[in-house]
């Protein structure tokens, strides 16, 4: 039996996302206030994970963008980007149930780990 408790499961940067359907359950109150903390910078908006990244120019964000598709492609999750001068806008939630999925968590932190190493 697999331990629920998130400080015994791996960083959720570490994690895989998994296929997920209209049967996908969606993450619970209690559940999003303890992923939260791990996707620093996310908030909650309209039941979706999102975040703005700054960058000096154009050309930047849009290296940033080309590692989010690649991540969003290898872990077969795809948020909803917004590319600017300046400035990448994610907003990511599970598609299939209109809500937050733990993959939603696992893209985000994953996405943060490919900010910090720009």
């Amino acid at each position: 039996m697999s331990d629920p408790h998130p400080t015994t499961t791996p960083p959720l940067k570490e994690r895989r996302c998994v296929p997920c359907d209209q049967r996908t359950p969606a993450v619970d109150g209690p559940t999003t206030a303890l992923l939260l903390p791990e996707v620093q910078g996310f908030s909650i908006d309209g039941g979706k994970l999102t975040k703005a990244y700054r960058f000096p120019d154009f050309k930047s964000a849009l290296v940033f963008v080309n590692r989010v598709g690649a991540i969003a492609e290898e872990e077969c999750h795809h948020p909803d980007v917004e590319l600017s001068y300046g400035k990448v806008q994610l907003q990511i939630f599970t598609h299939a149930i209109g809500a937050l999925s733990i993959n939603d968590f696992i893209l985000a932190a994953k996405v943060d780990a490919a900010y910090v190493q720009s």
